[in-house]
């Protein structure tokens, strides 16, 4: 399980970076058409939506077998395991935002001006999915 769910945070981390740091600014330049970014801004949503209910499910599988109440809020890996669930939720947000931003002009062409509007809320995304796989790292590590 534990496999399971670092793969699947690793791919949604990398998705959100890859298409904040390389595609936003193709996009924002105005080197790029506004059909391949709405590709590329679909398989982000489907990345980002699969991987939220993936994590979701085995992230709660982990949690009901390794923690009880008491332990989540108790100790220090308790608070690590229930910040990653707010950042788990932050990440959801921002993407759907973000993608939507992004999108909002495509049916017109437009791809510099969404590109700008998206790039706040896509590199708030990028910290936050960063923070994920440090917070998971953490957790990995043992920490007592």
């Amino acid at each position: 399980m534990y496999a399971v769910h670092l793969l699947f945070a690793g791919v949604w981390t990398g998705s959100v970076v890859f298409v904040t740091w390389g595609v936003l600014p193709t996009a924002r330049n105005g080197d790029a058409n506004a059909a391949p970014l709405a590709s590329i801004v679909g398989k982000l949503k489907v990345v980002s939506r699969a991987s939220a209910l993936v994590l979701l499910l085995s992230g709660g599988h982990l949690a009901g077998t390794l923690y009880t109440v008491d332990s989540l809020t108790g100790g220090s890996r308790g608070h690590l395991v229930l910040t990653m669930v707010a950042l788990w939720f932050l990440l959801a947000a921002l993407v759907e935002i973000g993608a939507s931003k992004l999108s909002g002009g495509f049916d017109e062409m437009k791809v510099r001006e969404p590109a700008r509007e998206a790039r706040p809320v896509l590199i708030a995304a990028s910290v936050v999915a960063c923070l994920l796989l440090l917070n998971g790292g953490v957790l990995a590590g043992g920490i007592p």
